[in-house]
């Protein structure tokens, strides 16, 4: 009897672990589907841009307080703009090879769901931004989250157009930084957003090369796809950068950055500049990998050289 006793008490001990076991999976699941909504990849960009527009707009860290509440309200704005994001393009995302297993696409969520968690993380962030920050920091994300969602999104459908007008709440993070440290637009953040503005060209018309089979899919109108010999969207990957090598050293000009920042922008510039010269001769999607990933390395290395820079 005593036997018998100790492994029913085992087996329903197990079975218990079982079900948590379980449940844990599930729970974690369900935050692995929240993650993919909120687009990881482009929320570290933006909380980059952001964090580098406050450092410039301080001259250093400033207040940690201030720094912990724009980055917190920024990634749920942005979080939300993602999410949104999914809810809008979820028939286009099936039929691409790329998409087909988003949360919406493979039937892992609910639209509706999506949908309140986008709006809900977008109207906190807001909030927390007003509250905690300043009103323009505030009004600038839910800008941000506007232009993306509601006139970037539907846009490429429309016109190849997209990716310019879409450069415009990619470039709104750097210049948010830079209002949550000093509470208004200066001159130095409009350099700083015309840095951004310009970089997400090449930056995005690489992905576009690579994955044109994919948007193409999808009907939408990404300059790679509707761009035949590739020459057009060679054209514009080159003309913007160009037009960074100039914009990119205004800083110095303006007194706000010094020698090292000069020649480290300069070194970096270039190579970016560099980097999209094997498209322009192959037209490869190996080579527009390399533009992708040398657009990538920019940021980074970039907010790595202003602190550097301030630093001496």
């Amino acid at each position: 009897k005593n036997d018998k006793r100790v492994i029913a008490h085992y087996s329903r001990w197990y079975g218990v672990k079982e079900v948590m076991k379980l449940k844990r999976e599930k729970a974690k699941s369900v935050l692995n589907i929240f993650f993919e909504l909120s687009k990881p990849n482009i929320l570290s960009l933006v909380l980059v841009a952001t964090f580098l527009g406050y450092y410039l707009g301080n001259l250093g860290m400033g207040s940690i307080e201030i720094l912990f509440y724009t980055l917190l309200g920024t990634s749920m704005t942005a979080s939300g703009s993602g999410a949104l994001n999914h809810y809008l393009e979820r028939d286009a995302d099936a039929y691409m090879t790329r998409t087909k297993n988003r949360p919406l696409p493979a039937k892992l969520i609910s639209p509706i769901k999506v949908l309140i968690f986008g709006i809900c993380m977008v109207v906190i962030g807001t909030v927390l931004l007003l509250v905690k920050v300043n009103m323009l920091t505030g009004f600038l994300a839910l800008l941000t989250a506007f232009l993306y969602t509601l006139v970037y999104t539907p846009l490429k459908s429309i016109t190849w157009l997209n990716t310019s007008i879409g450069s415009i709440p990619g470039a709104l993070p750097i210049v948010g930084g830079w209002t949550a440290a000093k509470g208004e637009i200066e001159t130095m953040a409009w350099v700083l957003f015309g840095i951004m503005y310009l970089w997400q060209h090449p930056h995005f018309y690489a992905i576009a090369w690579i994955c044109k089979e994919d948007y193409s899919k999808a009907n939408y109108k990404m300059l790679p796809v509707i761009d035949s010999t590739g020459n057009r969207t060679i054209r514009q990957i080159f003309w913007h950068l160009i037009l960074m090598i100039p914009i990119s050293l205004l800083p110095v000009f303006l007194g706000s950055m010094g020698i090292f920042y000069l020649l480290g922008v300069t070194v970096i510039t270039c190579a970016f500049f560099i980097s999209a010269i094997p498209l322009a001769r192959n037209q490869t999607v190996k080579s527009a990998l390399i533009l992708l990933k040398a657009s990538v390395f920019y940021l980074p290395a970039l907010l790595i050289i202003i602190i550097i820079d301030l630093k001496l």
